[in-house]
């Protein structure tokens, strides 16, 4: 999948590394960029639409997918990490309401336009979803559910010629990681990192240093090995 000439839609666009990866999708020559947000975003290139989309809103997602006929990469970035101790349910379920099934309802709206161009799905993960950080335990519940939907829309969506990505992603600089004293990529190497896997057509895309410490372990490790084997029940996947 290459970025140049693509057109790509990215949620949570606003800042952060959905901010960097406008940047990089632009250098890279994308032919336009979806910039999903919850409030207006000024850009100098004209290739840049901001669309209102707020992953928590039925009516947002309809209408956005509505408005856009063409899409080749659909990038779900949007994603909350509230300091939590799992004592409170409401917590727990808003922020799954836009960490899971924000992901899962904007990638089955858009489900027509990726199988026409038999395009991509990026779902932005974290480490966290590999083992869960304690302190933020309610990011890393749904981190790991995230993963596992990664997964299962790689397997059935195989047959219609879209692919399914995974950013598992370490430490970023970003506003949701600003209370840890820990060394940190930059939004900028993150964004670089994360298209240069997805050209490179790796399922499983570590972007950054720390990341890619585990890299090697995740891709010839026993849950890997299993995802392959359950995605065989699928027919038509690529497994």
């Amino acid at each position: 999948m290459n970025i140049a000439d693509k057109t790509l839609l990215i949620t949570g666009a606003s800042r952060g590394i959905g901010r960097a990866l406008i940047d990089e999708a632009l250098r890279r020559g994308a032919r336009r960029v979806y910039a999903g947000t919850r409030g207006p975003l000024p850009h100098a290139d004209a290739r840049v639409t901001a669309v209102k989309l707020d992953v928590t809103s039925a009516a947002d997602i309809q209408r956005a997918a509505g408005a856009i006929d063409r899409l080749d990469v659909l990038v779900n970035n949007a994603g909350i990490a509230p300091p939590d101790d799992l004592s409170n349910a409401e917590v727990l379920e808003r922020t799954f309401a836009v960490n899971l099934f924000g992901v899962l309802n904007v990638t089955r709206a858009f489900l027509p336009q990726l199988r026409r161009s038999r395009g991509a799905v990026v779902n932005h993960l974290s480490m966290v979803a590999l083992a869960a950080l304690p302190v933020i335990p309610a990011y890393s519940i749904s981190k790991a559910a995230a993963l596992n939907l990664t997964q299962s829309l790689r397997a059935l969506l195989a047959g219609d010629g879209v692919t399914v990505h995974g950013v598992v992603l370490g430490p970023v600089d970003t506003d949701m990681n600003r209370g840890f004293d820990i060394p940190k990529a930059t939004t900028e190497s993150a964004a670089r990192g994360i298209f240069a896997g997805l050209e490179r057509g790796e399922e499983d895309i570590f972007p950054d240093p720390a990341s890619q410490s585990i890299a090697d372990g995740w891709r010839n490790g026993a849950a890997k090995a299993l995802e392959r084997q359950f995605a065989a029940f699928v027919p038509g996947s690529a497994a």
